[in-house]
């Protein structure tokens, strides 16, 4: 297999490959990634671990807990066991030496998504039958990008086996993003209690999380339980949850015996499944038009209330004076009002005072109709520019970082309608544009500088979720939001997992009282672009804790620890389970005869050649899956 990448998503993506899953690898990386961009990334490594540093100092502990940050990889080593090639660009003569037209597979995970296209296109026409994994930020473009890549390689091998339509799960062609897939884990990070999403092509898993049943009471499964969180879950002071807790640590797919016994812990259930129509754009209050509320100022609509209130009151005081028909005294005050030639020559007294006070009310109606009408053309002209944080704002989720990144996580809080206040310095930021139209409040500022973070009403919110791509900026606007309250919920999202760890750790052991997550993007999402370079597709990943469960489709031919097995002898524990059953493509012959996915399936139900079923898997399970041997470091 081979990888091409320019960041750290491959050369974890080439780990992943080779200690899971057991594959050869050649990684063709820049040839600045040696000479250049190491050092670039190891001075942001040095800065941060300077300010790690501070913690430590400030909690006065130096000990393997928290005094380890500074020792941190300072940049990203060479999978040992892959050839490495170093190019200045991709070429067809490049592709030649690694190998690409014996390949079983490629992946393209530039930062570039132009990069990829073009490099996607010539592999294609150099090996037809190459499958194909392919790193883009635009999801409308990838869709396009792999529709003609899979008839390019249909055309050109003469079959349908290239994964277009009908040809099964097991494509030629797969479009991922980094920031699709590692966008909701870190949305649900910085929300204690809610739901982890896995979306894509319209399926919808939701896991949550469940504290640890009462005394007496037992733990309501869900659908299934996906996990054991570790014992020290929730202890703030506790362990990281990583696998090298042994027992202690979280459990990936237990059986139902190790859910029974395992008291105190708390567990990751599939609450609900369903299929998700296409997202509306914006959001709640994201439409174009904007609400009747917001064209006008709270005192001017109170204005307008009371000149209402006048208007009846005249209306009515009309009808009882001269006893006339209500209809008929309502439109002569509003003509009084306009003050439409209508002198009450001849009328009675009461009827010409009335006619005065409604020529009054008229004139003092005209500035405030004025004001209405400048005041809501000021909101359609500014309707497109960043909104600021409203007053008494709180409970709010402050996201640093409009990047990539940034972008999507900002997109999934909405969709769960959870308030958010944005922070970006750099005014061209290609989030700006998705926070302008959600109608998100957006900051324009360093938050470094003192007094950002303030405007975003720091001291108010729930949760600081920092996700720019420097390391010393989130660090340092997490220590300072610390230094504020010291009980706020923080993300960050930092370059590489052990530098996490180490991060995660120290803040861990100096705000003991306050959730703290420290998550790699790099290490979110390579389980998914690895899977789907094994031919199956993915569906997505969800972190627990410091561990990766993966759901996935497949066909079940050829696999024999699921042909001809019920689906309770096809659960294995710890490795992988049978999800769902896909329907969509049986005959109206056969006894399922329902379209989409089936999850109610009994455990006596005995799966065949031809069904293609959802599961969910560890990495071990999928590589076992796959027919691979996982190495001995295998797992983590």
């Amino acid at each position: 297999m081979v990888v091409c990448g320019d960041d750290a998503l491959a050369h974890r993506l080439a780990v992943e490959l080779r200690s899971v899953y057991g594959e050869q690898i050649t990684l063709v990386v820049p040839l600045s990634e040696a000479t250049a961009r190491q050092p670039v990334v190891g001075r942001a490594r040095a800065a941060s671990a300077a300010l790690l540093d501070r913690v430590n100092a400030a909690v006065g502990r130096a000990n393997g807990n928290g005094g380890n940050g500074g020792t941190a990889p300072l940049a990203p080593e060479p999978p040992r066991g892959e050839r490495v090639l170093e190019v200045a660009e991709l070429t067809e003569a490049v592709f030649a030496e690694a190998g690409v037209e014996r390949a079983t597979a490629l992946a393209l995970v530039y930062d570039d998504d132009e990069t990829n296209i073009r490099a996607a296109l010539t592999a294609r026409r150099l090996n037809p039958r190459i499958r194909l994994v392919i790193r883009l930020y635009n999801r409308r473009l990838g869709q396009h990008i792999e529709e003609l890549l899979d008839q390019a390689a249909a055309l050109a091998t003469g079959d349908g086996t290239s994964g277009g339509p009908g040809s099964g799960f097991d494509t030629s062609t797969t479009v991922l993003s980094d920031a699709d897939t590692a966008a909701p884990a870190l949305a649900a990070t910085a929300l204690a209690g809610t739901s982890k999403v896995v979306q894509t092509d319209g399926l919808l898993l939701r896991a949550v999380e469940r504290p640890p049943p009462g005394p007496g009471q037992v733990a309501d499964p869900g659908l299934a339980t996906l996990a054991l969180l570790s014992a020290t879950s929730s202890d703030p002071a506790g362990a990281d949850g990583s696998e090298g807790m042994g027992e202690q640590g979280p459990r990936l797919l237990p059986d139902a015996a190790a859910v029974a016994s395992a008291t105190g812990r708390g567990t990751v259930v599939l609450e609900q499944v369903s299929y998700a129509g296409p997202q509306l754009p914006g959001g709640r209050g994201g439409g174009v038009v904007p609400a009747f509320s917001s064209l006008f100022s709270r005192r001017l609509r109170w204005s307008l209330a009371g000149m209402v209130v006048c208007v009846v009151a005249l209306a009515i005081a009309l009808w009882l004076v001269t006893k006339i028909h209500p209809l008929t005294a309502f439109y002569l005050t509003l003509l009084d009002l306009f003050a439409i030639d209508n002198p009450a020559i001849g009328e009675p007294l009461g009827r010409q005072i009335l006619q005065l006070l409604s020529g009054l009310v008229g004139l003092l109606m005209l500035p405030v109709l004025l004001a209405a009408v400048l005041e809501a053309l000021g909101t359609f002209r500014t309707a497109s520019a960043l909104r600021k944080p409203p007053r008494g704002l709180g409970g709010h989720v402050v996201l640093l970082g409009l990047g990539k990144i940034g972008t999507r996580v900002l997109t999934r809080l909405r969709e769960l309608n959870i308030p958010v206040v944005c922070v970006e310095a750099d005014p061209e930021a290609r989030g700006l544009a998705v926070a302008r139209r959600l109608r998100v409040p957006v900051i324009l500022g360093d938050v470094t500088q003192e007094g950002v973070l303030e405007s975003a009403k720091i001291h108010r919110a729930h949760a600081l979720l920092a996700v720019t791509s420097s390391d010393t900026t989130n660090l340092e606007a997490v220590l300072y939001a610390r230094s504020v309250r010291p009980d706020l919920r923080v993300v960050l999202r930092l370059y590489d997992d052990d530098f996490a760890t180490a991060v995660y750790r120290t803040l861990r052991a100096a705000h003991p009282g306050a959730l703290t997550r420290s998550r790699s993007v790099s290490h979110l999402a390579a389980p998914a672009f690895a899977g789907a370079m094994m031919g199956r597709q993915i569906l997505g990943a969800i972190p627990v804790e410091r561990r990766v469960l993966l759901f996935a489709a497949m066909t079940v031919g050829g696999h024999p620890q699921l042909d001809g097995k019920t689906i309770a002898e096809a659960f294995r524990a710890g490795s992988w389970r049978v999800l769902a059953l896909d329907t969509a493509t049986r005959d109206a012959s056969e006894d399922v005869r329902r379209s989409g996915l089936v999850w109610d399936l009994p455990d006596t139900y005995v799966l065949r050649s031809s069904d293609r079923v959802v599961l969910a898997a560890t990495r071990r399970g999928l590589a076992e899956l796959l027919g691979r041997r996982p190495r001995d470091r295998a797992g983590t």
